[in-house]
């Protein structure tokens, strides 16, 4: 997956930059990305508690079926928000706790890395567990749960650098950290995600992915053949891994999404401590740009407003989120395809609606510039 970390100078901007004009020249630059006879995506933008900007492009499947609001796309890694969100909202209940050790939940975990690791490392990506898709074995499964990312990594005596030390994305934590929910709730993933989040805020067709089970309204995810300019199927029967839950299962609709944005912005007394735990630093990544990572989330404060934002990659899915919560500003750009940079998109409208991005830094350049002494250091170096 490839993630892109913004730096953000946000100009306030009042409600009447919204105006037509801005609206024609935001839907003329998303024709020059989506096409109306292939794979799209849906934009919506939200301002002050109102849609200012909502209209999908393309075709939820090469079957002529078209995007609208309540098209169910699969969002990535946009799914941590809410695996993070369950986590630490278990914490505020005391029903654990997030220096807790992987060891007291995985009893047969390896002792040398599950009596370091904590949840709160799992949480921030700065747990150094060794990713899992090298590990499991695939011979006898075409759909890979998180229960399978649990029995790759269980046994595995190393880490890719000391505990709490560094930062390295890391889908194998979510994924453990949704077998945690299962143990603490007794439920299921998914049955926890749709009870707790989904059904309370009305988010009636939003579902984690069970192999088998159908989806909503859903749109297929396509890979972008630049060579030939072709699309070809990239969903949960292509990719293996495209089935795990904690880190990325969740299929939402753009509407959706926009009542769990809204939830945030507007918490419940017993939820905000939480959801503020969530959008605020917790791990520092960058201390020059001020880039950190909370939980759940990336967050910019190197400018006068602080930005939180995420990605999601997943098959041939794209999404993004970007939002300044104090002016509770947000874009949310699900797409069914590859090829288009939606981070370059997401800068290009906040140009057009007056919000200058700064600067931008790969993922792949901050990781190799922490990480960079020898990766896969023994744990049995530093026990």
């Amino acid at each position: 997956m490839k993630y892109l970390i913004y730096s953000v100078l946000f100009f306030l901007f009042p409600d009447h930059l919204f105006c037509q004009h801005n609206k024609e020249s935001i839907d003329s630059l998303l024709r020059t990305y989506y096409k109306d006879n292939v794979p799209g995506a849906f934009v919506l933008i939200s301002k002050n508690n109102h849609t200012i900007f909502k209209k999908g492009y393309g075709l939820a499947n090469l079957q002529t079926k078209e995007i609208s609001s309540n098209t169910s796309f699969n969002i990535g890694s946009l799914t941590k928000q809410f695996t993070a969100f369950s986590i630490v909202q278990f914490a505020a209940k005391k029903q654990l706790s997030l220096q807790d050790k992987l060891i007291k939940y995985f009893p047969g975990f390896n002792t040398k890395t599950g009596s370091l690791i904590t949840i709160r490392q799992l949480l921030t990506h700065r747990s150094g567990i060794i990713d899992h898709y090298a590990f499991t074995d695939t011979s006898h499964i075409k759909h890979a749960a998180d229960t399978d990312v649990l029995n790759a990594v269980k046994n595995i005596d190393s880490t890719y650098f000391i505990p709490g030390t560094k930062y390295r994305y890391s889908n194998t934590a979510y994924c453990l950290l949704a077998l945690i929910i299962e143990k603490i709730s007794g439920m299921p993933y998914n049955d926890y995600i749709k009870k707790n989040i989904f059904t309370p805020l009305s988010m009636r067709h939003a579902v984690v992915l069970q192999t088998g089970k159908p989806i909503y309204n859903q749109a297929y995810g396509y890979d972008y053949d630049s060579s030939n300019n072709k699309f070809s199927k990239l969903d949960a029967d292509e990719a293996i891994f495209f089935s795990t839950e904690g880190d990325g299962g969740i299929y939402a609709s753009a509407d959706e999404y926009l009542l769990w944005y809204q939830s945030l912005q507007k918490p419940l007394p017993v939820n905000k401590s939480t959801v503020q735990k969530c959008r605020s630093p917790q791990f520092m990544i960058d201390t020059l740009n001020k880039l950190s990572y909370g939980y759940g989330w990336f967050v910019s404060e190197k400018d006068a407003v602080k930005a939180v934002y995420h990605t999601g990659s997943n098959g041939g899915f794209r999404a993004i989120v970007f939002s300044v919560p104090s002016e509770n500003y947000m874009i949310t750009i699900f797409s069914n395809r590859t090829g288009i940079d939606l981070e370059k998109l997401v800068q290009q409208i906040n140009e057009i609606l007056g919000v200058t991005n700064n600067s931008f830094t790969k993922i792949e350049a901050l990781v190799s510039f922490i990480n960079s002494s020898p990766i896969f250091a023994p744990c049995k170096e530093i026990i």
